[in-house]
């Protein structure tokens, strides 16, 4: 049994593209899903597709290099974790270097980056952070 689908989300991202991998495959919610069209409409993915195998929902991302084979994912970080949630209001949401990271917040409003938070003043807990 897993417990922290999200982490092991962004590990895979991570492990992969150490090696180089270009696509990866895991267990689909619809968290996982909202936080890679996030990535993908951010640009930090070239796509993300669900679909069903024998009964189960799996999530296909297929990842972005640049033109020299760097990762286009600098850093990807887990920030509230189920031993410790972390939670903000919009005005307390935190810019990730300086603006050129995301930040993906779970709000009443569903999961959005931390700009689109701000813009709707809405808060809510920090799952992570990408630069």
């Amino acid at each position: 049994m897993m417990t922290d689908r999200i982490a092991d989300m962004l590990t895979r991202i991570r492990n992969a593209q150490q090696v180089g991998i270009e696509k990866i495959e895991l267990p689909a919610s619809n968290t996982l899903l909202s936080m890679a069209e996030i990535l993908r409409d951010e640009g930090y993915i070239a796509a993300a597709k669900a679909y069903n195998f024998k009964g189960h929902r799996y999530l296909r991302l297929t990842l972005r290099y640049d033109d020299e084979g760097q990762a286009v994912i600098r850093e990807i970080k887990r920030i509230s974790k189920p031993g410790r949630r972390v939670y903000s209001n919009a005005d307390t949401l935190p810019r990730v270097r300086s603006g050129y990271g995301i930040a993906v917040v779970s709000t009443s409003r569903g999961i959005m980056t931390d700009k689109k938070a701000r813009a709707e003043h809405v808060g809510g807990e920090v799952l992570c952070t990408v630069f």
